[in-house]
């Protein structure tokens, strides 16, 4: 009778271990904000991790909402004051918010936030018109050497990672980042017509916002930001050109703070089966985005030394003070 018993008890308990895996990943309710207006980067992320962790029925629901503002200044505050503790939420976020904070003197910051995996990044590009006397990112640098008040730059917003690249690019060959002649633009359609038209030197932007231009011949890259060349992509990295500038706009998510080690084990293991689902797999390439997954202590460490980066380049420009 005992073992009779003993028995059913063992199959009970294998049959439960059993069901519990995919039974917790299914009842998994998901709350993700994206810290910015519907359309944008962190909107997009938020939406595909939304469609690829339901595809792959990794969670049975997950809501996405929007809260913008000062470069996700705004969101971030709500997630840490709001959600504090709580282990279905979790929040988009990248590059770009960390010079928001650090400009916008924020009083939460990243240090409060639980990190979860760094998702995606994009490669960064210089380019100038097609008719430009500028071929190479060799003739760039000498330019700016001659007359830094000369060469003017179209990017993005302030302080985001086109801002960031141009003062990295002048730091790297020694002139004087603070000095950098840039010019921020809302939207990618205005600082493309400014290159265009021959009113700024260069642009920088990802390179898949100028891909098309480059390979209709409209626009000629001068480098890429990447370690390496990117297969099937015919532009020199700065750095075989002698120019240490290596940079790349990432997009990652984070959990709020107070969540406990189990909480974070079970938002990290979500993450991860994510970005090795087909779902998630198929997105990157619909979207045109590089897989970036870096998880656990590797990725808070990535954040740590890269808030750092930014910061210090932030300063070195007069966008925050020391």
């Amino acid at each position: 009778m005992i073992a009779f018993h003993a028995r059913l008890f063992g199959a009970v308990v294998a049959l439960s271990l059993a069901a519990s895996s995919p039974a917790l990943s299914q009842q998994l309710e998901l709350k993700i904000m994206a810290p910015a207006a519907p359309g944008g980067g962190w909107d997009q992320t938020a939406r595909a991790m939304q469609q690829a962790l339901v595809a792959a029925k990794i969670a049975r629901s997950v809501q996405v909402t929007n809260v913008a503002g000062a470069g996700g200044s705004v969101g971030i505050a709500q997630f840490v004051n709001g959600a504090k503790g709580d282990g279905n939420q979790m929040m988009v976020n990248g590059f770009v918010m960390v010079g928001a904070l650090a400009m916008n003197k924020s009083p939460v910051t990243l240090e409060q936030v639980t990190p979860i995996a760094r998702l995606t990044e994009e490669i960064q590009v210089i380019v100038v018109p097609a008719n430009s006397p500028l071929k190479t990112a060799q003739d760039l640098a000498a330019a700016v050497k001659a007359d830094i008040a000369k060469v003017t730059f179209a990017g993005g917003s302030a302080g985001g990672v086109d801002h960031v690249m141009a003062a990295l690019f002048a730091g790297t060959i020694g002139a004087d980042a603070k000095k950098i002649n840039y010019i921020p633009f809302s939207g990618g359609g205005e600082s493309l017509a400014a290159i265009l038209g021959g009113k700024v030197t260069a642009g920088i932007s990802g390179l898949s916002e100028y891909e098309g231009q480059i390979k209709s011949g409209k626009l000629r890259a001068l480098g890429v930001t990447s370690e390496k060349r990117i297969p099937g992509v015919d532009i020199p990295t700065f750095k075989e050109q002698g120019i240490d500038l290596v940079i790349a706009n990432w997009r990652s998510v984070v959990a709020p703070p107070g969540i406990t080690p189990e909480q974070r084990k079970v938002l990290s293991e979500a993450v991860e089966k994510m970005v090795k689902s087909d779902a998630w797999k198929d997105i990157l390439k619909q979207k045109g985005w590089e897989d970036a997954y870096l998880g656990g202590d590797a990725f808070a460490d990535f954040l740590k030394k890269e808030t750092t980066r930014v910061t210090d380049v932030l300063k070195s420009v007069g966008l925050v003070k020391s």
